[in-house]
């Protein structure tokens, strides 16, 4: 897998913004996109590499203004040196769950849609944007949480395009992905 292995490369040649120990690695893109899974090959690929999720912070209800509590939660402890602690979102039970803790480490991933976005933007080392064709992004959604997500799925598409509008964060990646590759 070459593309990974530049990706690899890419973050572990990157520095952590001062006064940051931790290199924050975020894999943005919209719904469906494949982030997920690249953040999964990603932490294997890295040692000692936690993977944090923005959808234990966003929810049908409020699907991209969470980002103040990830903030506070998470980056201002790790812009510190410090342990980070968030409490987790259930999605089937829509509400707060328990309570994760990330240390300081030489990676950690932040994956998720919004991930890049410029209130996150001191505390990260890389961007890397995944760029993969609506049709595409809302047929892996509706496999993933069925066809009755249908109508959220089209309302959180809205969403999505109005972040990705607002702050285009593809022009500030430093790589961008094709979210069609097989990764296997």
């Amino acid at each position: 897998m070459p593309l990974l292995r530049e990706l690899i490369d890419l973050i572990e040649g990157s520095e952590p913004p001062p006064p940051l120990s931790t290199r924050i690695i975020a894999i943005d893109g919209l719904g469906g996109a494949g982030k997920t899974t690249l953040a999964g090959l990603v932490s294997g690929a890295l040692s000692d590499c936690a993977v944090i999720h923005t959808d234990d912070f966003a929810s049908w209800e409020n699907n991209l203004d969470w980002w103040p509590r990830l903030r506070e939660q998470v980056l201002e402890p790790l812009m510190a040196n410090e342990a980070a602690r968030y409490q987790r979102y259930d999605w089937l039970r829509r509400e707060l769950a328990e309570w994760i803790e990330v240390k300081p480490a030489d990676y950690v991933v932040l994956e998720g849609v919004a991930s890049s976005r410029a209130q996150f933007q001191e505390a990260l080392a890389v961007s890397i944007w995944v760029e993969t064709p609506r049709d595409e992004r809302l047929r892996r959604g509706l496999a993933r949480d069925g066809e009755a997500m249908r109508d959220y799925w089209f309302q959180w598409m809205r969403d999505e395009d109005r972040y990705f509008e607002a702050e285009r964060p593809d022009l500030r990646a430093d790589m961008i992905v094709d979210g069609l590759l097989t990764w296997s």
